[in-house]
Order: C-alpha cells, then sequence, then structure tokens
C-alpha cells in the first residue's frame, strides 16, 4: 500500500540522500519527488500527476510531427532528418528501438527549431532526450502512460538535484549542463521503468552524465539547431546504454553525486567562448560564419 503524503519525508539535497529517502521508506523514488513537489507547490498528488501527462502528452505530440516533419527551421540549417532516420530505423547498426529513439529526439528537436511546441526537459536545447527515450521504453515494453509519468517525476528528481548542486543552463555551464543533464534523467527514468532500484537508478544517472562531461556548447549563429538537434539524438542513445549497463549489473565508479560536482568544476573551468557565446568551437568554422553572414546579413 502506498504510504500518505504525510507520512512521507521529502527534503533531499543530493541524489544519494534521494535514493536514501526512497530506500529507507520503501516507495520508489517517484513518490519523493512527488511529495516534494506536492509539499513545495501546495498542490495535490492528482493535481500534479494531471499537469505532468499534459506535459507528457506535449512531448508525444512533438515526437510524431516531428518524424513526419519536412517542415524547414527559419533559419535552414534544420528540418526533414528525423523523419529520414526514422525511415532507416529496420537497416541500422543499433537496431529499430535505438535508432528510432535517437530520431524521436532529433524530430522533438526539429520541432522546436521552427518554433512548435515542446517542453524544455530539462531546457529546450535537450528538449528531445528524456521524451525520446521515454517513448522508446512506452513502445517497446507496451507502458501506460501513466508509468511514464511517474518515471517522468523520477527525471524530475534528477534534474532537481543537478540544477541545485550544478547547472543546467548551457550558457553556465555549456552543453554537458543541458544535454547531460537530460541523459542523466532519462537513463534514472528507464532504470525505474525496467523497475531498478533506488541505487540503480543513481547508477545510471551517474553512466550517462559522466561520457558527456566536458561537452562544450557552441551553437552556430547562436540558434539552438547546429549541433543541438543532432546531439539530441545522440544523447539519447548514450541514456539508453547507460540504463543498459546498470540493468546488466554494471555499477560507476564514481558514484553519482561526484560526477555531478565534477560536472560543475567542468563547467565553471570552460571559457566563456564555449558556453553559449557562439565565440569559439563549430560556431567559428568558415561554414558556420558563412551561415551566419547569411541568417544576420549586414
Amino acid at each position: 500500500m502506498r504510504k500518505g503524503y504525510e507520512m512521507i519525508q521529502v527534503n533531499f539535497n543530493t541524489v544519494a540522500e534521494l535514493m536514501a529517502l526512497a530506500e529507507s521508506q520503501q516507495v520508489p523514488v517517484h513518490e519523493i519527488v512527488l511529495a516534494r513537489e506536492m509539499h513545495d507547490s501546495q498542490r495535490s498528488r492528482g493535481d500534479i500527476l494531471q499537469a505532468m501527462l499534459r506535459n507528457w502528452q506535449v512531448m508525444q505530440e512533438s515526437i510524431e510531427r516531428g518524424i513526419q516533419s519536412t517542415e524547414r527551421s527559419l533559419s535552414g540549417m534544420t528540418g526533414g532528418d528525423a523523419k529520414k532516420l526514422y525511415a532507416y530505423r529496420e537497416q541500422g547498426y543499433m537496431g529499430e528501438a535505438a535508432v528510432s529513439a535517437a530520431a524521436y529526439a532529433v524530430g522533438i528537436s526539429e520541432v522546436n527549431a521552427v518554433m512548435g511546441r515542446i517542453v524544455a526537459c530539462p531546457t529546450a536545447g535537450s528538449c528531445g532526450i528524456v521524451p525520446a527515450a521515454l517513448y522508446a521504453a512506452k513502445k517497446q515494453r507496451h507502458l501506460a502512460d501513466a508509468d511514464v509519468v511517474l518515471a517522468l517525476l523520477t527525471a524530475a528528481g534528477i534534474g532537481m538535484v543537478i540544477d541545485q548542486n550544478a547547472s543546467i543552463a548551457g550558457a553556465a555551464g555549456g552543453c554537458q549542463a543541458e544535454c547531460g543533464t537530460a541523459a542523466g534523467m532519462a537513463a534514472a527514468a528507464l532504470v525505474e521503468l525496467a523497475d531498478g532500484t533506488p541505487a540503480m537508478i543513481g547508477t545510471a544517472a551517474a553512466l550517462a552524465i559522466k561520457n558527456l562531461l566536458g561537452l562544450v556548447c557552441d551553437p552556430v549563429a547562436g540558434l539552438v539547431e547546429v549541433p543541438c538537434v543532432k546531439r539530441n539524438g545522440f544523447a539519447t542513445v548514450v541514456a539508453m546504454t547507460a540504463a543498459d549497463m546498470t540493468l546488466a549489473g554494471i555499477e560507476s565508479v564514481i558514484p553519482v553525486d561526484e560526477v555531478i560536482a565534477a560536472m560543475n568544476e567542468i563547467g565553471r573551468a570552460l571559457p566563456k567562448s564555449l558556453r553559449e557565446t557562439s565565440e569559439a568551437g563549430l560556431a567559428v568554422t568558415p561554414t558556420a560564419k558563412a551561415i551566419e553572414k547569411r541568417v544576420y546579413p549586414d
């Protein structure tokens, strides 16, 4: 029987504390996060679950739009790649589930680039990763939307900790803070959907994040398109790999909270030119500068 909200302790500042609360109170991780949100927002359990379901519905709608669309962004840099990748899903090296997931992530990011309706999860630049991974899991495991909604709460719990102890903004910590955080959130949610333990949820987040450490934010012409859109597809596969490694019994040598601390340190060490300013990296290649001149003519 589920514990009443008033019985659940909700204060956590680290992933270790979040996992310990779930283990000590013998509830899933999502119940701790849900109780925390009820406490902080003063909303009912039902209201919060309905709000998350609406978010999930928007995520699914943007996936379906993305994998069918050939619409180009105003800059002309992106559009139509999700449809191409989805059409290729049965031929790829990674298998249909992984290729489909990458296509879903690219699709949402392309919807974002054409000013469509998306959910920032945790940011617009990383909006495709969590939804894509969970949509792939839903299809593969025939999951109910209600199950995915609970997993989204677990993902949110990981995001909350990272936001508090590092950053989820590319301008502050590079793309590791956006796509890295999203990959950690997605991996954690996938493990919960597979009935993994709280400790395994933390492990999955650690594996995903640490393999995206140091990822810079260098958007061409300052737009959330190149390399952001395709990067969402790659990071989704990282999240799925982290979940599978964890479920296979592999552990992260470095605990998740230490990985988050390292991400914060790396983000602070990154030069400003590689934190969303478009002053270095891919953004200053000859092709990128030509695109920028075309997008912003004198």
